[in-house]
């Protein structure tokens, strides 16, 4: 089947921007193409610095043919219904329509519309036009003298030329023609800049990747990236050397060349005293060069690799001295920041920090630092740190915002505030925590261990969350300008992934009462009307939890107008940020596999905020109801829980008292009897199991009611005659029902 051949040749495209831009032209092509009824066998997309390609194999020739009967008026209707039934269905006369008869209708007519279907180029004339005119690029100009003209055509740099083609492998393909701002479809386009500038007219898609290789173009990115690797490792190998590895810049480096050369540049031996990340990237980021090492000491070595867009008439020698020149120029300048910054000890620093401005509701950095360490060290004794240490840690955390080489080089920060600790007889966990307090980044990101650093990668992520959610700065949908759905996640991490048992309602009181600075009472006070809508949160700790009056006994030592006011005020945004983290485990849950009903189901219970506990409860419960107990006690909970519904809807009421053990004793059945005697032991017990936080005792403490469960309802009825004992045995159901909440609400359980 014929195949379609599409190129958008410009004066350049971003590296940041192509992968993107090749699978939005796939789309936005294939999507209107399927719309319109032509399906295909599959679809290709490339992009190079100067062109988007796309390839649509299997492609029929034309449109599939449409036969149509649409119905008309009755035979002998009025003209005017008659000439709007002609007119509509597309006939020249009502004897091109043919007559049908319905029983109860009578005769009518019915014209049959036959619709050959488009040639394939006649619709792509149509549809890439408009694709190409309304591409969604993030930044794109116009050029030219049609730039002063509305609705000009917008790329992303100036659009030079486009080839479309269409048709079979057997056959010399038809250029499929439109015009596009005086840009017209053709079958020409040009090879590499300078290697092979020239013309190149190409049929389809089997020519037209050979033909541009052979003018030194290689269209595919993944195949650069191929090229750009192996050439860099084989370079580094006959010196000796090590290639360190960057998938980023590598997708950046074989965004820039269309036939990538790669080769090998040094700098002085005097610039490894630089400590290696700032040389990495420097020349990074500076000069897109990818750094090597020595394998047997893992020490970097004093060689850089370029990638060359050029097949230089020398070897290259002229490209590489040009690219030694700026490196040895901006290694410098990064070994004059460190030397610099070394002279100025980080607690020197912090009066800097008065002048940077975090947020102009939460004040200076300096501010935020104060807060971090209260909470820091209140933090320590709770995840094992000490609480000295903590507190200088956090002190120190982020003094080296202000240092030379973390102003020239931000993504440096956290790292160089370690070095320069170190240096200047820093505790080696003080050290740790200054670069690991921004940990973790991301889902994927590690996990700092030492106990310092987990004290103060809370503290900073707690008070960063505590601060956004006093002034109201939440995220809303998917806008999160603060990273705070992150920052939610990191706390997550740090807590489960360390084992901590904490209580997320008492720990947020202190951060909320810190927060709320003079700035922020007049806001809070005028929102008053907030405090009477409080709702419960999925962990439901209650409003007159004990933080409201420690929050209301800060604010009233510091002189704050109505104080318990502004406290319950605060406490109902603590709980908002507690369903916020309730959302997060969720999501962070969902990810490692954990079934959507059973987090619900321990949700559900009251008092939920230690998220250790959550994530335990939740793995316990899974496990158990995939053991033969855990399904059948599940069963007969339901079979319980429907008879108590239906019940207690007819009667009006509930049945949530203890049951009457002497009417058991007195008028129960044997499997009555017996189902009250292990059902009181079991809920003792798995409540016991609970509170020690064993849940996988409580699990199997509940796995002992499946047998007298299952005999109760095999041989007792539980409406019986007597209504004392029908309302016996409906308490009993309540009590199975109340047992199993001692470990979760097992009406939220699906399956």
């Amino acid at each position: 089947m014929p195949d379609l051949l599409l190129e958008l040749f410009s004066e350049e495209i971003p590296a940041r921007m192509q992968r993107r831009a090749a699978e939005d032209l796939k789309k936005l092509v294939t999507d209107a193409l399927v719309e319109r009824g032509f399906l295909y066998e599959g679809a290709k997309a490339f992009a190079t610095p100067r062109r988007l390609a796309l390839q649509v194999a299997g492609l029929p020739v034309k449109g599939q043919d449409v036969r149509e009967e649409r119905k008309g008026p009755r035979v002998g209707s009025p003209d005017a219904a008659i000439q709007g039934f002609l007119k509509g269905a597309g006939l020249s006369s009502i004897e091109q329509a043919k007559i049908e008869s319905d029983p109860k209708k009578g005769e009518f007519y019915v014209a049959v519309i036959e619709k050959p279907g488009r040639s394939t180029p006649d619709v792509l004339a149509e549809i890439l036009p408009g694709i190409v005119k309304t591409f969604p690029w993030p930044k794109s100009m116009r050029w030219g003298a049609a730039s002063r003209e509305p609705g000009s055509l917008r790329w992303v740099r100036p659009l030079h030329s486009i080839i479309c083609t269409f048709g079979p492998e057997t056959e010399d393909p038809e250029v499929v023609r439109f015009d596009i701002d005086g840009i017209v479809s053709g079958d020409v386009t040009k090879g590499h800049r300078f290697l092979a500038p020239g013309e190149i007219r190409v049929k389809r898609f089997d020519d037209y990747a050979p033909a541009l290789e052979r003018a030194k173009v290689v269209i595919d990115t993944d195949r650069r990236k191929d090229m750009i690797l192996h050439d860099a490792k084989d370079l580094a190998f006959a010196q000796g050397l090590e290639l360190v590895e960057d998938e980023g810049l590598l997708e950046e480096v074989a965004g820039l060349v269309e036939w990538p050369v790669v080769l090998m540049g040094s700098f002085d031996e005097a610039f490894l005293d630089i400590p290696p990340e700032v040389i990495r990237t420097t020349i990074r980021a500076n000069q897109k060069c990818f750094v090597l090492r020595d394998p047997a000491t893992g020490r970097l070595a004093n060689k850089f690799l370029l990638t060359s867009n050029l097949v230089a008439s020398d070897g290259g020698k002229t490209i590489v001295g040009g690219n030694e020149r700026v490196v040895r120029a901006r290694l410098s300048d990064a070994k004059f920041f460190w030397e610099t910054d070394q002279r100025v000890k980080l607690e020197d620093r912090l009066e800097k920090l008065k002048s940077i401005v975090f947020h102009e509701k939460l004040g200076t950095q300096y501010e935020r630092v104060e807060r971090i360490a209260a909470l820091a060290r209140e933090l320590a004794p709770m995840v094992g740190a000490d609480p000295e240490l903590a507190e200088r840690a956090a002190r120190l955390a982020k003094a080296d915002l202000v240092t030379e080489m973390v102003g020239e080089f931000p993504e440096l920060q956290g790292l160089m505030g370690r070095y320069y600790a170190t240096l200047q007889g820093e505790h080696a966990s003080v050290a740790a925590a200054v670069e690991e307090h921004y940990k973790p980044l991301g889902p994927s990101d590690r996990v700092p261990t030492d106990p310092v650093s987990v004290a103060v990668a809370l503290a900073d992520k707690i008070d960063t969350l505590v601060g956004f959610w006093a002034i109201d700065e939440k995220p809303t949908g998917s806008k999160d300008p603060y990273a705070l759905r992150r920052a939610a996640l990191g706390v997550i991490r740090l807590v489960l992934e360390n084992n901590l048992k904490l209580s997320l309602t008492s720990l947020l009181a202190k951060p909320f009462a810190r927060t709320a600075n003079a700035a922020l009472f007049a806001e809070f006070l005028k929102a008053k009307e907030l405090v009477d809508a409080i709702e419960q949160s999925p962990f439901a700790p209650v409003v007159e939890h004990p933080s409201v009056a420690e929050l209301a006994a800060i604010f009233r030592q510091r002189q704050i107008v109505e104080g318990e006011t502004l406290a319950r005020l605060m406490h109902a945004r603590a709980l908002d940020l507690l369903a916020f983290f309730a959302d997060r485990l969720k999501v962070y849950l969902r990810d490692q596999g954990a079934r959507h009903d059973l987090m619900d189901a321990v949700f559900a219970l009251e008092g939920q905020d230690d998220l250790l506990m959550i994530v335990r409860r939740v793995e316990a419960l899974g496990r158990f109801l995939d053991t033969e107990d855990g399904k059948n006690l599940l069963a007969g909970y339901r079979r319980a829980a429907n008879i108590l519904r239906i019940e207690e809807k007819k009667d009006g009421r509930s049945y949530d008292e203890a049951p009457d053990l002497q009417i058991v004793g007195d008028q129960g059945q044997i499997e009555e009897k017996a189902l009250a005697v292990v059902l009181d032991g079991a809920k003792r017990e798995a409540a016991a199991a609970v509170e020690a936080e064993d849940f996988e005792g409580a699990m199997r403490a509940l796995s002992r009611l499946r047998q007298p469960v299952d005999a109760f309802f095999d041989k007792v009825t539980v409406n019986a005659a007597d209504q004392a004992l029908r309302a016996n045995r409906l308490r009993l159901l309540n009590d199975i029902r109340a047992a199993t909440r001692t470990v979760a609400d097992f009406s939220r359980i699906e399956g």
